[in-house]
């Protein structure tokens, strides 16, 4: 009361008034702000042998060539790996041996995967405006994963371009019938350039997934897609498609950007057709396995946080971004911490998933198996966004988790890697877990370029940047120790019905 009293004899003038009122607004301020400083729970650090523990992961990881030793062996002497393919096999039971090897106690979880084989493809232009009389024009296409064939001596037929399913629907099925649809949708270079590959993907990819059933619809004999990826050196970019129960099965392939617009150019000069053969099978399933490892908890061994990343690829390339990096990336977690003789209190699981790009079969059959353990889950951590430099985090829990794992991102910060970010989805093998109510992790990577070798011929060890795959190897490792070790649990997000892939 005496300051106000004191305020009130300075109030002779408008411009004492002013001063007051200033005051009074200052004063009010201050004390909101020490009581919300009082209300604010500053998280507390963690107990100093933690720190200690988490930075000298982070510091082995960088000093070390492990997961780059493990991801040339997944690439150059294992190679391609598709998911039924003799490789993917021998891979699951070469990354068991190794975790034997640590000491680690090793299952190989059985689940039933499609088996479909590529064959050969060939496709060329033999009817275009301006062409020279006697020739024909080689496209650069490949087979989508789960395609049909075409007829031994293929099929040849008028290519209609449209950039997407509203230009489709309006040609209607008197321009459509008996025609190859083109889908020129273009993916979204500069949105990938500004680090937004992911989104960008997302746009781009549906015409993939249903494209050929759409068109399908009205009648098409064969369905092309322009490659979903970023990179111009004519490399066409394979990925799976979906037939739709209600649709005819046509041939389905991606081809080149740099044809696509071809094609595109010339469609607008005149009629285009064009020879397509392809020779895909689609084979009797076959049984193969989850790679899983335990390095037990010593306090709490029935509660599991998993880190993993998916061990089948495409056949173009050799699978090192998409995912043997994920893979080596978990495998070296454990490693660090059996160099170093640390112990973490909860058991840490690394999974090698199977068959993540034909249905995710391997984790919906993990998923599955250990539903009645669902609550022992205590997170899931997953990369599977290739290698590039790791800027922090991503979370798929309640918020109120967050000043838990800040000091964690304090230790990363180090390496620019200390970012924590919430969101609403997982990566696919844990996006089971995450449906169970299991919290879900994923390192946020650099994915300007990811999408430009992405399921192409160019996926090859060589992409990888070694210091990247080492930050990415403790990002994994501080954040999956960080876990094993936190005093209290995790406040879990609501189970959800999985989305549909």
């Amino acid at each position: 009361m005496c300051i106000f009293a004191g305020l009130l004899r300075q109030m002779t003038s408008w411009e004492g008034t002013l001063k007051i009122f200033c005051k009074i607004a200052l004063i009010l301020f201050l004390a909101s702000f020490a009581s919300a400083q009082r209300n604010f729970q500053t998280p507390p650090p963690y107990p100093p042998q933690l720190t200690t523990e988490l930075k000298q992961l982070r510091e082995a990881a960088l000093a070390s060539d492990y997961a780059w030793q493990q991801l040339a062996h997944l690439t150059n002497n294992i190679g391609p790996r598709p998911a039924g393919s003799p490789q993917a096999s021998f891979a699951a039971q070469y990354v068991a041996g190794e975790m034997r090897k640590l000491g680690l106690e090793v299952k190989l979880e059985k689940v039933v995967v499609p088996h479909w084989v590529r064959g050969l493809e060939f496709a060329a232009l033999d009817e275009f405006p301006g062409m020279a009389p006697g020739t024909t024009q080689k496209v650069l296409l490949t087979a989508l994963g789960g395609s049909v064939a075409t007829p031994a001596e293929g099929i040849t037929a008028e290519v209609v371009v449209v950039n997407n399913f509203d230009e489709l629907n309006a040609l209607g099925r008197d321009k459509v019938a008996g025609k190859i649809v083109l889908f020129n949708a273009k993916f979204d270079k500069q949105l990938a350039a500004a680090g937004h590959g992911g989104p960008a993907y997302g746009q781009a990819v549906v015409y993939r997934g249903i494209g050929a059933s759409t068109a399908a619809r009205l009648g098409a004999v064969g369905a092309l897609i322009r490659s979903v990826g970023g990179a111009d050196y004519r490399l066409p970019h394979t990925g799976a498609m979906r037939y739709q129960p209600d649709a005819p099965r046509v041939p389905a392939a991606a081809v080149t950007a740099e044809d696509a617009d071809m094609i595109a150019s010339l469609t607008q000069q005149g009629r285009v057709r064009m020879h397509m053969v392809l020779t895909p099978q689609q084979l009797a399933d076959v049984e193969s396995y989850n790679m899983v490892a335990d390095l037990k908890g010593t306090e709490h061994p029935e509660q599991i946080i998993i880190v993993s990343g998916h061990l089948d690829s495409w056949d173009l390339g050799t699978g090192a971004i998409d995912d043997g990096a994920g893979v080596v990336m978990a495998m070296q977690t454990v490693q660090l911490i059996k160099q170093l003789g640390l112990h973490p209190k909860r058991t840490i699981r690394v999974i090698a998933w199977m068959n993540e790009e034909f249905g995710n079969s391997g984790g919906i059959a993990y998923a599955a198996a250990h539903k009645d353990d669902a609550a022992n889950h205590y997170a899931a951590i997953e990369s599977d966004l290739g290698a590039g430099h790791p800027v922090g985090f991503r979370m798929t829990t309640s918020a109120a988790n967050l000043p838990l794992l800040q000091p964690a991102g304090q230790v990363l910060q180090l390496i620019g890697a200390g970012m924590i970010q919430p969101t609403d989805d997982s990566e696919t093998d844990i996006g089971p877990l995450l449906a169970l109510g299991v919290p879900c992790f994923s390192p946020i990577q650099d994915d300007r370029f990811y999408f430009n070798y992405h399921h192409t011929a160019a996926d090859t060890l060589d992409k990888v940047v070694p210091r990247e795959l080492q930050e990415n190897a403790a990002v994994m490792a501080v954040l999956a120790y960080t876990l094993a070790n936190l005093p209290q649990n995790l406040e879990r997000p609501a189970p959800r019905v999985a989305p549909a892939r």
